[in-house]
């Protein structure tokens, strides 16, 4: 026999693993602690009232400063002062209707309903009652505004929300469970062009 070369197979007593009673080892029952309670209720909704937007204060120019007068003696370099450029105006506030609307969409936080349930019930409660109608209908319910302003309807083909401001959007039935959120316009502008409509 060489070196290297390996021994004959070995007999086993033993059944192949395919053969094997495996009844017996299993022993130990599935069950659950007495405390755990499964429930279908829907969950309590708390909702939190919108923030209150106030008018910005205007800004107040800087005072020209009156000439000093300067020697003529030395022509030294000379140092011009401006004035600050003025801030950038705010975005106008939300008032009104619009408001209202932006209270109500933020109350309904979390709520599970489609996206034109959600903005119904926000022209509702701004006192303009709507019945059930689809997102582009929305579009015929005030002017249509290049430049949104909290409270406007973000309006789509097939979607519709609310406008909360600095780019963010209050929509019902979204991420899959059809539930009343805050998400980036960017969300809605990538499927697709939007219009704005101030009711």
């Amino acid at each position: 026999m060489a070196a290297n070369a390996a021994p004959a197979p070995v007999q086993r007593e033993s059944a192949p693993a395919s053969a094997a009673d495996v009844k017996g080892l299993l022993s130990a029952p599935v069950s659950a602690d007495s405390s755990v309670k499964i429930s279908f209720d829907r969950p309590a909704v708390s909702s939190v009232a919108a923030p209150v937007i106030e008018q910005p204060k205007p800004v107040a120019a800087a005072p020209a400063a009156a000439p000093a007068a300067a020697p003529k003696a030395a022509a030294a370099p000379s140092v011009q002062v401006q004035a600050a450029p003025a801030a950038a105006p705010a975005a106008a506030p939300a008032g009104g209707r619009n408001a209202i609307m932006l209270s109500a969409a933020y109350s309904q936080l979390g709520i599970t309903q489609d996206c034109t349930a959600m903005v119904e019930k926000a022209l509702g409660a701004a006192g303009k009652p709507v019945g059930d109608i689809g997102p582009r209908a929305f579009l015929g319910l005030g002017i249509v505004v290049a430049a949104p302003q909290p409270g406007d309807m973000v309006v789509q083909s097939g979607h519709v929300g609310i406008y909360a401001g600095n780019g963010q959007v209050i929509s019902g039935g979204m991420n899959g469970a059809n539930q009343t959120i805050v998400h980036p316009l960017s969300w809605l502008t990538a499927t697709g062009g939007v219009t704005f409509v101030r009711a």
